[in-house]
């Protein structure tokens, strides 16, 4: 039996207390640093310095990392969040704290945007919205039908533009280069409309995309909402 002294020594390896914490923080170090498709459970191992199977202790498998990672994104955008102003004002700012999030951590954002975390976290997120546009008078499955509308822009937008972020530094000038560039060149007589937008498209930035986008959405349903589809707004 070796001695206290001997366990203890430098020489060999600490063992790793894990936990599912421990095991998230490690999965997100490998997803933003070497991209989504490099997250596997032997990949994981290897970044805790266990064996792979240990991790199987604590999740059934990758998948449900994966939607623990998303649950973990969503708490982080909703931490701390308390709706103020009217009702519009309200569902723009929890769209710009869940777009913030994703843009903190893109790799996990194209990981795990088109998935459905079953989470609290997830379910305080539609409890926030379904009861904005319950504010602004609607209710039944038109409020669902919006709460899944403006849930899925917010998400596709934001997952895009972090998906941006996790190409590599190349190619992100690449695309850069050709809105500023390529897009300028394009002869007139072939593409007079784009010709005519081209000096425009790239002083245009991600923000005012967003803005636009949610600003859009927002308009049909302050729209729909005056000709008298919805009930008066509720305090």
């Amino acid at each position: 039996m070796p001695s206290p002294r001997a366990a203890a020594s430098p020489d060999r390896p600490r063992r790793v207390q894990l936990s599912a914490p421990l095991i998230l923080d490690a999965a997100a170090a490998v997803v933003e640093r070497d991209g989504p498709g490099a997250l596997t459970l032997r990949r994981l191992g290897t970044e805790l310095g266990v064996n792979h199977t240990a991790v199987l202790r604590h999740f059934d498998g990758k998948d449900q990392i994966v939607l623990a990672l998303a649950a973990r994104v969503l708490e982080e955008a909703l931490d701390g969040f308390e709706p103020t102003g009217e009702w519009d004002a309200a569902f723009i700012q929890l769209a710009h704290r869940v777009r913030g999030a994703y843009l903190v951590h893109p790799g996990i954002a194209s990981l795990v945007a088109a998935r459905v975390s079953r989470s609290t976290a997830e379910f305080r997120g539609a409890e926030l919205v379904l009861a904005t546009f319950e504010r602004a008078g609607f209710s039944g499955r038109e409020a669902a039908v919006l709460y899944l509308t403006v849930t899925d822009l917010t998400l596709a937008l934001s997952a895009y533009e972090a998906s941006v972020l996790t190409l590599d530094a190349e190619s992100r000038e690449g695309d850069r280069l050709a809105i500023q560039r390529d897009y300028l060149l394009a002869p007139a007589t072939d593409f007079p409309h784009l010709a005519a937008a081209a000096p425009e498209l790239a002083s245009i930035s991600a923000d005012e995309i967003f803005d636009s986008a949610l600003g859009l959405v927002l308009d049909g349903i302050r729209f729909r909402r005056s000709r008298g589809q919805a009930t008066p707004e509720r305090p």
